[in-house]
């Protein structure tokens, strides 16, 4: 069976942004650290740049090494789309779970207005040996926690203070070890956690 694994930055204080949806204060160290750390990421994650900055970053034509589809809720699509984006995965399965977005706004992305948990045990139903990237946001993260079989947390050593929770859902404390972690000398910590099966 595939897995849905959330792969997402995070600050200290548990937010992927802040309050307006913004990003750019994740710090990024200086220019050497940061072209180390991306160079890292995108080596291991090629399929996680979106398409039109893949070419830039040296993976235009890498192939997916693990995820064949991508699932966004309305705020993670939102950037893209402001920039005029419609397809921002297009070398991936795009799903966009929102029940305000329009279901023709690409040919290429497919607008999911009802249930994400339907959806994600359709997918996971799937024959493939690629799994599927929950992208985020938090409030979709929440509602589909009972199928998240991994998280790839990058933790950025920065307090948001205020902004959206990387887990926004009802109180369900679900267990994960750790399965590895990197450090980067520009502060962040890559964490990569399994899911913990519980014992009958």
């Amino acid at each position: 069976m595939r897995k849905l694994v959330y792969y997402v930055a995070v600050t200290l204080d548990g937010r992927i942004a802040g309050p307006g949806g913004e990003y750019d204060f994740f710090p990024q160290g200086d220019e050497a650290q940061a072209a180390a750390y991306s160079a890292w990421t995108t080596t291991l994650y090629p399929e996680t740049v979106p398409t039109a900055f893949r070419e830039a970053v040296g993976v235009a034509d890498a192939p997916n090494r693990h995820f064949d589809t991508v699932l966004m809720g309305l705020g993670a699509y939102r950037p893209g789309l402001d920039a005029g984006m419609t397809s921002p995965y297009a070398h991936l399965r795009q799903y966009v779970v929102s029940s305000t977005l329009q279901a023709d706004i690409d040919p290429a992305v497919t607008v999911v207005p009802g249930d994400p948990l339907a959806l994600v045990r359709e997918l996971k139903e799937e024959d493939s040996a690629l799994g599927i990237w929950l992208c985020g946001g938090g409030k979709l993260a929440g509602a589909l926690l009972p199928e998240i079989d991994e998280l790839v947390i990058k933790n950025y050593p920065v307090v948001a203070g205020d902004g959206i929770p990387a887990f926004d859902g009802a109180f369900d404390p679900t267990v994960f070890d750790v399965a590895e972690r990197t450090a980067f000398p520009n502060g962040v910590t890559l964490t990569r956690l399994t899911r913990r099966v519980q014992a009958n």
